[in-house]
């Protein structure tokens, strides 16, 4: 194994083991399944790491997290392309009602299933990780405005579901059951 495959490995375990209860509660929060949240934040891992590029460790968290939000972007697009055409070759899909909801945690987990992927992004962009409009809107490669748009539709939906919402909370462990909240 060459050198700069080995650092990009070393570097890839040190994310994993310090930073990977954090980028599951991440990926958590986009996906709402811990099942799903954990392969989401494996896939973002590969893809950051893939065929030894260097990345260093100081920048190597905000890079798998940019991989783990784009990922389940791309896969959410996949299964709506999907959704559209099933129909014409698959039959007898059986769907259960919404899961029992218990708690705040799982209201929230279901209020923000509620949400389209855009808002739910941005919500969870601003409010899990703190970002500004204009960084969110980088991020996603959005306008601002647009930025501010989302967020205010899915606030406006969140309270429609959860009742007023106080100002950002700064202890995500509310949202995930373990969460390191870092």
């Amino acid at each position: 194994m060459d050198d700069a495959r080995r650092r990009s490995d070393d570097v890839m375990g040190v994310v994993a083991r310090e930073r990977g209860a954090s980028l599951c509660a991440y990926a958590y929060l986009l996906t709402g399944d811990l099942r799903d949240a954990e392969d989401l934040v494996q896939d973002a891992l590969v893809k950051t790491f893939v065929r030894g590029r260097h990345v260093e460790i100081d920048s190597a968290e905000g890079y798998v997290r940019t991989a783990i939000l784009t990922t389940w972007i791309d896969a959410y697009r996949r299964r709506r392309q999907w959704d559209r055409v099933r129909h014409l070759l698959v039959r007898g899909d059986r769907h259960d009602g919404p899961a029992e909801v218990v708690g705040t945690r799982h209201d929230v987990q279901a209020a923000l299933r509620m949400l389209s992927p855009q808002q739910r992004a941005c919500v969870v962009l601003r409010y899990y990780d703190d970002l500004t409009v204009g960084e969110i809107a980088d991020r996603l490669g959005l306008a601002d405005g647009t930025v501010k748009r989302y967020l205010s539709v899915a606030v406006g939906r969140l309270e429609g579901l959860l009742g007023p919402l106080a100002a950002p909370a700064t202890d995500q462990t509310v949202l995930i059951n373990g969460g390191d909240g870092r």
